[in-house]
């Protein structure tokens, strides 16, 4: 009898472990499994899904990428859409995004119904900020900015070789850093940099889809250039937002510091240089900027064109009164910029034409001259007057901002890699 009882017990325990591994097995697999379980599937089957906008259900969705040469017709030719809505989509289409700038590798999103090779939109998205909506139905579209997200960074770091190279390590974009070179252009030669010499900078970056798609611009900085503390504080006097520095004094100048954006001096004014395709001794009276061919070439200042054409020596060039005292000129364009012409007006930072070798020129390069009350100067010694400083009815107000961004500059390590530091996001919304 003991012995049957003993058995028993170990047949109810062994099917009780059964059932207890069986419903564990159960939870894990249902863990595990690639597949939902029925209470998603059933809260899945009632939830909205948007995309674009769009509630997308019950729709399929077909991503793709433009391929050379392809047109709206030729990418909505596979679904069953018409030649007619295709054509007064087109029509309609100039107001809105031409389709005929539809570019190679672009990202398009097609939705057909279900069951059914039909679409019913086609989604362009131009670049990573923007997306146009066709309505294939009703032959209607419409060009929508995705959500964004702004980001505050504080970067801080040291110089070892270059501030492009130190910048560019600590995640600052090339935008980011031709505004801070434009910005202490006039304060810093950036071509004698010391090892050592620390930057720090405050600004926003605009986020979709974690791609960085635009700055906000600087909000502080600081540069520390052979011991020397160089703080920048934004403050807004006339109507017009400037950077001042600590006393006060104005980093806006007349000119902006360079033709290009941050580049490499490759040759100076030198009244004995040996020419090296005329293979003599000639006075180089420009200061040479290297970069590859196409580079952007904006004018320093505001002013008017009196020269834009070809010669044999100086090739494609420009040339640009800015007022009685100051003209400028650059030489061995590869193509002078759209409207460029005599009597044309331009505006600081307006491009003028673009990098190139034409005339006597052994490589790409922008050879930059500089002319003050009528003869040729060395353009990197000149001293141009500052914009006006902070005026006496301003001083108080400034001083208090001055002191608010200086406390903000003096908490950024330097020696941290601090890109997500005292980080803070928002969402923008529309």
């Amino acid at each position: 009898m003991k012995k049957n009882w003993i058995g028993y017990t170990t047949i109810f325990l062994s099917i009780l472990l059964i059932l207890i591994y069986q419903k564990q097995e159960g939870r894990f697999s249902q863990l595990f499994s690639n597949e939902p379980n029925s209470l998603v599937q059933e809260d899945s089957t009632d939830q909205e899904k948007f995309l674009y906008g769009i509630n997308v259900k019950d729709f399929t969705i077909i991503e793709g990428r433009v391929t050379k040469n392809e047109t709206l017709s030729t990418l909505l030719s596979p679904f069953n859409i018409p030649y007619q809505i295709i054509d007064e989509l087109a029509k309609k289409s100039k107001e809105v995004f031409d389709v005929r700038r539809i570019a190679t590798n672009k990202k398009y999103t097609v939705l057909t119904a279900p069951n059914s090779s039909k679409a019913q939109f086609f989604i362009y998205e131009p670049n990573p900020a923007e997306f146009v909506v066709f309505n294939l139905d009703s032959a209607y579209l419409y060009r929508a900015e995705k959500p964004a997200q702004t980001r505050k960074r504080t970067v801080g770091g040291r110089i070892e070789s270059s501030l492009y190279n130190a910048m560019v390590d600590k995640g600052i974009s090339p935008q980011l850093i031709d505004e801070f070179a434009d910005l202490y252009g006039w304060s810093v030669d950036f071509q004698s940099l010391q090892k050592g010499d620390v930057f720090k900078v405050i600004f926003e970056e605009n986020i979709i889809e974690n791609q960085v798609v635009s700055l906000s611009g600087i909000h502080l900085a600081y540069f520390n250039h052979k011991g020397v503390d160089m703080h920048a504080i934004p403050f807004e006097q006339n109507g017009q937002l400037t950077f001042f520095d600590q006393e006060g004094k104005s980093f806006k100048k007349a000119f902006l510091r360079d033709p290009l954006k941050y580049t490499r001096i490759s040759s100076r004014y030198n009244l004995n240089r040996f020419h090296p395709v005329q293979k003599r001794v000639k006075a180089h009276l420009g200061t040479d900027y290297a970069a590859p061919k196409g580079t952007e070439i904006r004018s320093v200042g505001d002013g008017t064109v009196i020269e834009a054409r070809y010669t044999s020596a100086n090739g494609n060039f420009v040339k640009i009164k800015h007022n009685s005292t100051y003209t400028t000129q650059y030489l061995h364009l590869s193509k002078i910029g759209k409207g460029i012409k005599k009597g044309a007006r331009i505006s600081q930072g307006e491009i003028i034409g673009y990098v190139g070798s034409t005339g006597l020129a052994t490589g790409p390069h922008l050879c930059f001259r500089f002319w003050k009350n009528g003869k040729q100067v060395d353009w990197l010694k000149e001293s141009i007057p500052p914009s006006e400083p902070i005026a006496q009815v301003n001083l108080q107000a400034f001083n208090q901002k001055k002191a608010e961004g200086i406390k903000l500059l003096a908490q950024i390590d330097p020696t941290l890699d601090d890109r997500l530091l005292a980080s803070t996001i928002h969402t923008q919304q529309d």
